[in-house]
């Protein structure tokens, strides 16, 4: 008797599927179906074991997640300053007993209001009007400093602000003499703004929230080549506060998240 091929297949799916599988920690079973090894996990009442994966811009709620589902084994952190991000893997194991690397926490900071507008603001070419009204926004946070070094009200610097004038002057001269006559001139365009003359902003704000407070120095430069004086803050010193903050992101994460994490600079990924 010959046996098409249909029935042969199903044959050997049963005869595979009747086989003895291995002990595993997740209970499974082999069906018919290409002899696949499917998961009756989601079958039980609780899972086999915990997995997930808390994502938060919340610093100080990372850290409690952290110091809660940290075990004797410690969790190995990564710390990304590029990003102001970490991730933190509470099951990666080591190279003897390797973990899934499925429960972890992820925190990627987000840049304060008053950090974004410094970064909006800082090198663009600006109006009179869009300057002073961005200062009246962030009055509060704002101090003005005067060319001679002394400090402005916000008030007054608004209002300097709004003021500013350009001023043209032009000089001439002619001479003559047996071989002919030269004449030259100068012309010259200064902006001024009743005798109140703005050299910096200091800006001062938390970048992030959990990180402190810090000052931000803008220098004021005014571009006289128009019609109308056009108006440019500048970032002073802006990589090396950038550097600053990300050192401070991983000191204060070490200091929130203490023993329960032993943190690494750099990204991590799991292999397959």
């Amino acid at each position: 008797m010959s046996l098409n091929k249909d029935t042969l297949e199903l044959i050997i799916d049963n005869a595979a599927a009747a086989r003895e599988l291995p002990m595993t920690y997740v209970p499974v079973v082999a069906l018919p179906d290409n002899v696949q090894v499917r998961s009756l996990e989601h079958l039980q009442l609780n899972r086999s074991r915990f997995r997930g994966m808390l994502n938060t811009n919340s610093l100080h709620d990372f850290a409690d997640y952290v110091l809660a589902q940290s075990s004797e084994t410690t969790a190995r952190g990564f710390v990304d300053q590029d990003s102001m991000s970490c991730t933190v893997f509470f099951n990666l194991g080591d190279s003897t007993l390797p973990g899934h690397g499925d429960d972890l926490a992820k925190l990627a900071l987000k840049p304060t209001a008053a950090y974004q507008a410094l970064t909006a603001i800082a090198g663009k070419q600006l109006t009179q009007r869009e300057l002073a009204e961005w200062m009246e926004d962030w009055h509060a946070s704002l101090t003005a400093i005067q060319d001679t070094g002394t400090q402005l009200a916000i008030g007054a610097a608004v209002n300097a602000v709004r003021n500013i004038t350009i001023k043209a002057s032009s000089a001439a001269n002619h001479s003559e003499h047996n071989f002919g006559a030269s004449r030259s001139a100068m012309d010259s365009i200064e902006a001024a703004s009743d005798d109140i003359r703005i050299d910096a902003l200091h800006f001062t704000f938390a970048p992030y929230e959990g990180l402190g407070e810090r000052t931000f120095t803008l220098k004021l430069s005014i571009l006289t080549g128009g019609d109308k004086p056009a108006l440019k803050l500048r970032w002073v010193g802006k990589e090396v506060q950038q550097e600053e903050i990300a050192q401070e992101f991983k000191a204060v994460l070490s200091q929130e998240v203490g023993g329960a994490a032993t943190l690494t600079l750099g990204t991590f990924s799991v292999g397959k």
